[in-house]
């Protein structure tokens, strides 16, 4: 008994000292990138430089914690965040030692308003003087949307290109739901014509159609005039050229004029070089998006902050995380960038297609309470719709990409009901009560009709309320308010002539606005909420993972999953929504 005890305790120590170390050598390295990427440590790029911009990462759009550490050990990065890739085009094109950006845009992980603001940027970067030459061993729509804006771009001699229009597809579950026995009880305000009727219906209503045709067009407005100007079409030719389809192989796409040349990267690179006026037996200065960065840094000097808030993913009731909104982390952060006084004034960068009405009221709430010491400006990513729209509406101004989508003022409730497949298989729920309408809700059960109206009347209250934070913020009639509402689903563009927004413009611009309200010329900005630092956040991204297979999440469309999730919160009212009545996916 003795040797065994003596052999955990030997193997507990064990343990715990390996961990201490590689706690206090992950501090180490952590502190000593730190040292190594400030200001006066980094060194002025070579003259007749490139930066070298590869979108093929998973584009997020928040810069992952502990990035330094991986740029220190030469880890390559799982995601590339959009604020870093701004700053670097935004710095090489203040660079006079960087002449152009070699870019690849193959396949672009990100939404249309991220690309586009890209795309922007990339625009301002050649409106200094530079160039811009892209490769691609294929185009995707997305990816190529991007490149249109090179002085040049170049396609492998076996690739492909995508340049087909827009399109997008919406699940409906009814026959499944018959089939199997498993539906979603529905309960919704009586005007919500297209509202969750992938529920209730077959096929899509001509309602829903004209609401997503809208859209679709509207973006697809943006794509073309954008593409046209860039590469020399009249607007009527490039449309016709897409509905021709024959521009995916590479002699297509040269013969269309959508590419300038076919070749493979080592000659690309060639191209490159004579473009800087080279030699071609020598090699390229290539500068890499960290590279370029590294001389940004905060400046302890300045006092003045402007806090940004990323707020990202659906909105639930609890505590949050860097891909979930709730009231905890984030009313607790709000709370505290309002008692701060360096803090001037607050960005919030909203991404998001709603969740929680309950929860969507309460961070309305908090930055309600900031607005009454300090200007607060939001600022709409690829998506601020229903709960993210309703989080937006107080704000002091609203800014959105062209397309970016928002609007969806609109709530409803879904609750999952086994009964049908439960009978199937022989199961048989049976319930004691001591009142009529003890039970609620049961996924088990048909609802009852007084659960039905005691949900009506949440639903029906909370819709009001929404109408009422938005005419309120926006300065807008109710009637007016109502005519823009009922789920309606808007591009940032339309948001703007409609009065939903207050400027088309990039995170960028949203800040520039909020110290112009503050006052202030010269700021540092801080990005919030502060997660807790551990030990699994340091490793994170620079170990191997473990995954856990999760079969549901395989198969389940993602609005069914976060109707689902959102039921397993700890509020009483989880059932009530104001989300996105589907997963709008635009390809």
């Amino acid at each position: 008994m003795n040797f065994l005890r003596s052999f955990f305790a030997s193997v507990l120590g064990s343990l715990t000292a390996i961990g201490l170390f590689f706690a206090i050598l992950l501090f180490i390295i952590s502190t000593t990138a730190s040292l190594l990427n400030t200001p006066a440590a980094s060194r002025p790029l070579q003259s007749n430089s490139v930066m070298t911009l590869d979108l093929k990462l998973p584009i997020v759009e928040r810069p992952p914690a502990f990035d330094e550490i991986q740029q220190l050990l030469g880890i390559d990065e799982e995601v590339i965040a959009l604020p870093n890739v701004l700053s670097a085009i935004r710095t090489a094109g203040e660079d006079h030692n960087i002449k152009g950006i070699r870019l690849r845009s193959d396949f672009v992980s990100a939404g249309w308003a991220q690309s586009h603001t890209i795309r922007k940027a990339l625009k301002t970067f050649q409106s200094k003087g530079k160039f811009i030459y892209a490769y691609g061993d294929f185009f995707t729509q997305k990816g190529y949307f991007i490149a249109s804006v090179a002085d040049s771009i170049f396609l492998n001699p076996v690739g492909n290109l995508e340049f087909k229009g827009l399109a997008s597809e919406v699940l409906y579950y009814k026959d499944f739901q018959d089939k199997y026995g498993f539906k979603m009880e529905v309960v919704r305000h009586g005007k919500y014509k297209s509202a969750v009727e992938p529920f209730l219906e077959n096929e899509m209503s001509a309602e829903n159609e004209y609401q997503i045709s809208s859209l679709l067009q509207d973006l697809w407005f943006t794509i073309r005039e954008e593409v046209s100007a860039d590469r020399g079409f009249k607007t009527k030719d490039l449309d016709s050229l897409v509905t021709q389809n024959n521009t995916s192989l590479p002699e297509e796409a040269l013969g269309a004029n959508l590419i300038d040349g076919i070749l493979y990267e080592d000659t690309f690179d060639e191209r490159i070089k004579l473009r800087l006026g080279m030699d071609l037996e020598d090699p390229l200065n290539l500068a890499t998006v960290n590279r370029v960065n590294a001389g940004s840094s905060y400046d302890s000097a300045i006092k003045d902050r402007i806090g940004v808030v990323y707020a990202n993913g659906p909105i639930f009731y609890g505590e949050g995380t860097e891909s979930i909104i709730a009231q905890g982390v984030f009313v607790e952060t709000l709370e505290d960038l309002t008692k701060d006084d360096w803090i001037k004034a607050v960005v919030l960068r909203i991404n998001s297609p709603g969740g929680s009405a309950l929860t969507s009221e309460l961070l309305w709430r908090a930055i309600e309470k900031v607005k009454q010491h300090k200007p607060v400006v939001v600022s709409i990513g690829n998506t601020a719709a229903s709960g993210g729209y309703y989080m937006a509406s107080g704000a002091d101004a609203i800014f959105a990409d062209p397309m970016s989508i928002t609007g969806s003022i609109g709530v409803f409730a879904t609750l999952p009901n086994a009964q049908g497949f439960l009978e199937d298989i022989g199961v048989r729920p049976q319930t004691v009560k001591t009142h009529p309408n003890a039970l609620g809700y049961s996924p088990y059960q048909t609802l009852t009709q007084a659960f039905k109206n005691e949900l009506k009347k949440g639903i029906e209250k909370t819709y009001d309320v929404f109408k009422e934070r938005v005419a309120q913020g926006r300065s807008l009639d109710p009637e007016a308010v109502e005519k823009l509402a009922q789920g309606r689903v808007w591009t940032g563009k339309q948001a703007l002539e409609l009065g939903l927004i207050d400027r088309l413009g990039t995170l960028e611009e949203a800040i520039q606005e909020a110290a112009s309200r503050a006052g202030i010329e010269v700021y540092n900005t801080l990005e919030y909420p502060q997660f807790e630092e551990n030990l699994e956040t340091m490793l994170k991204g620079i170990s191997p993972s473990i995954e856990v297979y999760k079969p549901l999440e395989e198969w389940v469309p993602n609005d069914l999953l976060i109707q689902l999730k959102n039921l397993n919160t700890k509020t009483p009212f989880p059932y009530i929504q104001t989300l996105l009545p589907f997963e709008l996916k635009i390809r």
